[in-house]
C-alpha cells in the first residue's frame, strides 16, 4: 500500500495499549506491531506507518506513547482508528519533561480496535547505486539499480516491513538495529549506449596547455526513455561502477566509477570513463582581429583552429564544443560580464552542427574522424570555427 506524501506523522518506535484505569501504560507493555510500512520517497524524511491491535474498555481510555532515545519529530503525530467508528480520539496531552504523549480515546463498547500510527523517523534513509556492464562492442549495457537502506534511528522493525522508495517494486524485509541492507531495485538488459569523445576548453581544459592539447574525456551516454528499455521512472543520483564484458567466457573488466546525476525520464545520463589518450586535439587562435565600427564600438573577428588526430583502429566522432562567452573573453583578454552577440563566419567547417544541444551561448559540432591507416599513421584533420563578436566596447 502506498501513502500520500504529505500525511502528518507521529513518533518513531511507539505502540498502543489501553488500561481499565486512567493510569499511564508504559512502553514495555504495549502490543506488538501487526504491520509496518516504511516510505522512503522524500529525500529528507522517512514516513513510517504501523498498525497494532489494542484492547479498549467502554468509556475513556488513556493511550501512552513514548519515544526515548529514538529519532523523532515530537511535533508531528497522527493516530487513526481503522475498524471501529465508535472509537474517537478525544484529546492529546504531553507529560512535562518526558519524550511522550498521552491520547484520551473514547469507546462506546469494550473490545479490540485496530489502530494505525504514522510518524517521521530520522536517521533511517536510503541511497542508490548502480552497476553498468557494457557489451564487448560498447553498443549496449546491462544496468542494475540498487537501493541501500541505512538504519541509524535506534529503532528496529523485526516483523516483515514493507519498504517502498516512491517508485519501482516494494520489499518485505525486517529492519534490524543499526542495520544496512542493499536491495536490487531493477535490472535493465541491452540498454543502447553511445560512447562519446568530447573536447571543450571551457569545461574540460587542457591536458598539455604549453602544446595547446585539449583534454578529451570519454563518456557512455544512455537515454532514460522507454524506447531504450528505461523510462519507467527517473534515475536517482548515485554512484555507478562501470565494467566491460570480457567476452569468450572471460570475466568482466573494471573501467571505473562515476556519480550518476539525477536523470529525469527522457533525459540523458552521462557516465565518465576517463581521458582518451589516442585522440589528439590541438586548439589555437589562428586569427584575432578588431574591426572598429565607431569611436565606441568594434567587432572582434576570431578563428579557432583545431588540429585533430585519431590514432584508433576504428573511425570515431569527436564532439567539439565552444562556449562563446568564454571565447570572447579569451579574444579580448578581459572578463566581460555581458552576454555575447555573435555571428558565424564563412570559414567555419567543424562538421555537423548539433542544433538540439547547441544554445546561443554554446555551440556543439560533431567531427567525423577516420581510423589510422594500416601503417599506424593517423591523418591530421584541420577544422575551424570562424565567429565575429558584434558591438564590443
Amino acid at each position: 500500500m502506498k501513502f500520500v506524501r504529505w500525511l502528518p506523522v507521529a513518533l518513531a518506535a511507539a505502540g498502543i495499549f489501553a488500561s481499565p484505569s486512567l493510569a499511564r501504560i508504559k512502553l514495555i507493555t504495549l502490543p506488538v506491531r501487526e504491520r509496518v510500512e516504511i516510505q522512503l520517497d522524500h529525500p529528507d524524511a522517512t514516513l513510517v506507518e504501523e498498525e497494532r491491535v489494542v484492547p479498549l474498555i467502554k468509556g475513556e481510555n488513556q493511550v501512552d506513547f513514548s519515544w526515548a532515545n529514538t529519532q523523532i519529530d515530537p511535533n508531528t503525530i497522527l493516530l487513526r482508528v481503522m475498524d471501529r467508528p465508535d472509537v474517537k480520539v478525544l484529546s492529546v496531552s504531553y507529560p512535562p519533561s518526558e519524550a511522550a504523549l498521552v491520547w484520551a480515546v473514547g469507546a462506546n463498547d469494550s473490545g479490540s480496535a485496530r489502530v494505525r500510527i504514522s510518524y517521521l523517523l530520522g536517521n533511517l534513509g536510503k541511497s542508490f547505486n548502480y552497476r553498468a556492464v557494457a557489451s564487448r562492442d560498447e553498443k549496449s549495457l546491462v544496468l542494475s539499480q540498487y537501493m541501500r537502506l541505512e538504519n541509524s534511528a535506534n529503532e528496529e522493525f523485526l516483523i516483515s516491513t514493507n519498504l517502498w522508495a516512491g517508485f519501482g517494486k516494494e520489499f518485505l524485509k525486517p529492519v534490524g538495529l543499526n542495520e544496512t541492507k542493499e536491495m536490487l531495485m531493477a535490472k535493465f538488459d541491452k540498454v543502447p549506449v553511445k560512447k562519446t569523445y568530447t573536447c571543450d576548453v571551457s569545461e574540460f581544459g587542457y591536458i598539455d596547455q604549453p602544446q595547446n592539447k585539449l583534454r578529451v574525456p570519454m563518456h557512455y551516454v544512455l537515454k532514460n526513455d522507454q524506447a531504450n528499455g528505461l523510462g519507467s521512472a527517473p534515475l536517482p543520483y548515485g554512484k555507478v561502477r562501470i565494467f566491460i564484458d570480457g567476452g569468450n567466457n572471460q570475466p568482466t573488466a573494471f573501467l571505473g566509477e562515476d556519480w550518476g546525476a539525477f536523470t529525469p525520464v527522457d533525459d540523458e545520463l552521462r557516465l565518465y570513463l576517463g581521458v582518451a589518450q589516442d585522440i589528439v586535439v590541438k586548439r589555437t587562435i589562428e586569427k584575432n582581429d578588431r574591426h572598429r565600427i565607431t569611436d565606441h564600438f568594434y567587432d572582434q573577428e576570431v578563428i579557432v583552429k583545431f588540429e585533430i588526430e585519431n590514432r584508433k583502429d576504428q573511425p570515431v566522432t569527436l564532439d567539439v564544443s565552444e562556449n562563446l562567452n568564454k571565447l570572447r573573453n579569451e579574444a579580448v583578454h578581459a572578463e566581460v560580464g555581458r552576454d555575447v552577440q555573435w555571428e558565424l563566419g564563412k570559414q567555419t567547417d567543424l562538421g555537423d552542427s548539433d542544433a538540439e544541444k547547441s544554445t546561443f551561448e554554446k555551440l556543439l559540432f560533431h567531427v567525423k574522424l577516420p581510423a589510422r591507416d594500416k601503417d599506424g599513421k593517423a591523418e591530421k584533420i584541420v577544422r575551424k570555427l570562424h565567429v565575429t563578436f558584434k558591438n564590443e566596447w
